[in-house]
């Protein structure tokens, strides 16, 4: 552990937990945080994310700090935080990763997950920069994958970047990384964790990597969630920014997967860039 943990970080658990063993590693190979479930002396479990670099940790704390209100229980509780170490603590929340498990083909986990992120998603006022900053983000990614995708699909991707018109966008509280292998199971009861890509962004946001995988070609998942989320996009700011996103998220996970060696991760990113290209809308039923 303190080859992954440094010197401040372990003296601020100690500081805070009064001493604690390691229960499991939770740390994905491709991330540069630490994650581990530690029991401490007072009986209680806990979760613990360090890391020296990435801004996660950072974007976890202030998700916490501005509240998920009606959440208790189906969210971790912060207990202990410092941005400045890089390092939080969040109480162990119990139960099994969706993802993988018969959970996540069954309607009424889609049905809770979009109840639970319409709580979520808190009004966060209106931003005339946001979409701006987002297509300038995305032709930086296009540009950045011009060996990466033919030359056409290329021209495409920009074509459709200029027709959008970057104006206000209503902003929420978003997860940033919304499904199934952020979901738990507690005896039918799910919950959601890992807030590290938290952010004050458009709803649709949200939906953009569940519609391009599990609700894809499952209409009876698309509808159970849609049922619990409340909501579809209609107007024409959301079909705006839905386009926005799935440009951004799609050219983004080709130039990542690339950039790490994920392969199989990279070719997901190109069908995204397809369907997108396709005038790819999410399903609702």
């Amino acid at each position: 552990m303190t080859g992954t943990i440094t010197e401040l970080q372990q003296s601020l658990l100690l500081t805070w937990l009064g001493g604690f063993t390691v229960v499991q590693d939770h740390s994905w190979p491709l991330q540069d945080t630490t994650v581990l479930q530690v029991a401490a002396p007072d009986g209680q479990e806990y979760i613990v994310k360090a890391s020296t670099t990435s801004h996660h940790i950072r974007r976890e704390i202030a998700a916490y700090s501005r509240g998920l209100p009606g959440l208790h229980g189906r969210v971790p509780t912060l207990k202990h935080a410092s941005p400045e170490a890089g390092i939080l603590v969040t109480g162990y929340l119990p139960g099994t990763l969706v993802a993988g498990t018969s959970s996540e083909s069954d309607p009424r986990t889609y049905r809770e997950a979009g109840m639970l992120l319409s709580m979520m998603h808190l009004p966060a006022g209106t931003s005339r920069g946001y979409a701006k900053a987002l297509a300038a983000r995305t032709g930086s990614l296009i540009e950045r994958a011009h060996s990466l995708l033919p030359e056409e699909t290329q021209r495409r991707l920009q074509e459709v970047l200029e027709s959008l018109e970057p104006g206000p966008a209503t902003l929420v509280t978003t997860h940033g990384d919304y499904q199934p292998r952020n979901w738990l199971d507690d005896d039918g009861v799910i919950k959601v964790i890992d807030f590290g890509r938290a952010e004050l962004r458009p709803w649709v946001h949200d939906l953009v990597r569940l519609s391009h995988q599990q609700l894809l070609a499952e209409p009876t998942l698309a509808a159970a969630f849609h049922e619990g989320l409340g909501r579809v996009v209609t107007s024409e700011e959301d079909h705006h920014l839905w386009t926005l996103e799935n440009l951004n998220q799609s050219v983004g996970t080709v130039v990542w997967a690339h950039h790490v060696g994920d392969a199989v991760f990279e070719r997901q990113g190109v069908e995204m860039v397809t369907r997108v290209l396709d005038g790819f809308l999410p399903r609702s039923g």
